[in-house]
């Protein structure tokens, strides 16, 4: 698994959600950085990560094991958003050894509903020939009706070839892997650590219904709303992001 280290002290891994790769929450590492080992990660099939034909939670967690273990770390603070935040937590229910405390950014430990059929129709239309050019690949993504800026977010998994373009992240695996990306297949168990969970006030990712399930798997939870930002709350609204995250880290250091 693909990883940037930088900064040194007790150890931050972060893991971004569903089409990112490991510059997305580079601000709040910069945030942790003076006090922190910040480890930012490519998950499989995304950024320079390799690519897996299978891909659900249980090995990604794993894989996060084998991370630490690569780096001499015995157990670190985990932060995930959206897709990287069930990563997170999977690895804290199997592996509860590994994580001093948990930040989840934005989703629930609960099977989704496939809400991203536009986004894989429009990716997978996509010509990528020599025709190509990124101001048409924007085009294409805004007439299949994805938002401007979902499709620049999008758009930053394409590379040049000599022939067109390619995508870094490996499309065809991750609509493979869309029923175990949204589902939540876990063992009935619970983290008994410090856990913080961080939502969008205006995001439907996390609401009133997920509070019995989060609360089960992590009784030891605390958690705030950042009003004024939807999914990427920690791109709409990084100042607040950041000095929650570190505050909460700061305060389960040893």
């Amino acid at each position: 698994m693909h990883y940037v280290s930088t900064g040194q002290g007790p150890a931050v891994v972060l893991i971004h959600g569903l089409f990112g790769n490991l510059d997305n929450l580079k601000n709040l590492a910069n945030a942790l950085e003076p006090h922190y080992q910040v480890i930012r990660v490519d998950l499989p099939n995304h950024g320079q990560s390799q690519h897996w034909k299978q891909m659900d939670y249980p090995k990604l967690a794993q894989e996060c094991v084998n991370l630490l273990s690569t780096l001499a770390i015995t157990e670190a603070h985990f932060v995930g958003h959206s897709m990287g935040g069930k990563v997170a937590m999977a690895l804290a229910l199997l592996h509860p050894e590994k994580v001093t405390s948990l930040v989840v950014a934005d989703i629930a430990p609960v099977s989704y509903s496939p809400r991203h059929q536009k986004v894989f129709a429009g990716l997978t239309s996509l010509p990528l020939d020599s025709k190509t050019t990124r101001k048409t690949a924007l085009e294409h993504l805004l007439a299949a009706d994805i938002d401007v800026g979902t499709a620049q977010f999008l758009l930053k998994n394409l590379q040049r070839t000599d022939t067109g373009f390619e995508w870094k992240m490996n499309l065809s695996g991750l609509i493979e892997n869309y029923p175990h990306i949204i589902g939540w297949d876990m063992p009935n168990t619970s983290f008994n650590k410090p856990c913080f969970f961080i939502r969008g006030g205006e995001s439907e990712y996390v609401t009133a219904e997920h509070t019995d399930a989060i609360m089960q798997q992590f009784p030891k939870v605390s958690a705030k709303t950042i009003n004024g930002t939807g999914h990427w709350l920690h791109a709409q609204k990084p100042e607040i992001f950041n000095r929650l995250v570190v505050e909460f880290i700061d305060k389960h250091s040893v």
